[in-house]
């Protein structure tokens, strides 16, 4: 897998990308990172990324022209980039979509913007993808950024230590992850179930299941519009049902 980033603050991906999960995998040589200055893509003195918007109005809008040279000078082939354009009016990301970018060949390019927003002809002429990461605004796209790759970054084969960690933690079933424990069976006097400790693997599987469905039940209960349920998480959940009632 392959990203690619253009920013202003190239330095912010340094610390985050030496860490965890995607230094391993760097290491590996199962991703590759560039990060790249936009304003080494300006061409006047002053290295300018932004101007005064057109109709006028807050803040300041990022220049087209500087993220078009860069673009077509890093990748001028289309058909090895994918550009995403980071923005709270873009498409809200999801693990539905963090699968389908773990599955593509092309290079991922992250448009970062700053300021009030960037020119719009970005968008409609370079961008394949406009994402958000939440209804909340923020005042750059470089956390949107880390934020996806690193969940497409742990999708990728070979990148966890466990294969199973990424298939059934929340949100790859379509619901809430189940609740976790480790030693010691007692701390302030609160216990581990009982049936984790009991060795049954089915049993514990099923109680697993249960206890993410009653979590996305209390918590989440929109996911249930587009998971895939079984038959048998229909019986667990009126268990739920009767249980609380």
């Amino acid at each position: 897998m392959r990203y690619a980033i253009i920013t202003i603050f190239p330095e912010i991906f340094n610390a985050y990308l030496d860490r965890g999960i995607t230094k391993k995998a760097l290491q590996k040589e199962l991703i590759e990172v560039e990060v790249h200055n936009l304003r080494d893509y300006t061409k006047n003195s002053h290295r300018t990324v932004d101007d005064y918007p057109y109709g006028g109005g807050a803040g300041m809008v990022m220049k087209p022209e500087p993220f078009f040279t860069a673009v077509e000078t890093l990748y001028p082939d289309r058909t090895q980039r994918r550009v995403i354009m980071l923005s709270p009016a873009g498409k809200k990301f999801d693990q539905d979509m963090a699968m389908e970018l773990s599955r593509e060949n092309r290079c991922l390019l992250f448009l970062c913007g700053r300021y009030e927003a960037i020119d719009e002809r970005v968008r409609i002429a370079l961008a394949d993808d406009e994402v958000s990461i939440g209804d909340y605004v923020l005042t750059g796209g470089e956390l949107p950024a880390l934020v996806i790759i690193d969940a497409v970054t742990r999708l990728i084969p070979g990148v966890l230590g466990d294969r199973l960690s990424a298939e059934v933690e929340s949100f790859s079933w379509g619901i809430l992850d189940y609740p976790h424990y480790t030693r010691p069976p007692v701390f302030g006097g609160l216990s581990v179930p009982d049936i984790l400790l009991s060795g049954n693997h089915r049993d514990i599987w099923l109680w697993r299941r249960k206890e993410a469905l009653r979590r996305t039940l209390e918590r989440r209960p929109d996911l249930f519009e587009k998971s895939r349920l079984s038959e048998d998480d229909y019986k667990l959940m009126s268990e739920i049902k009767k249980e609380e009632s």
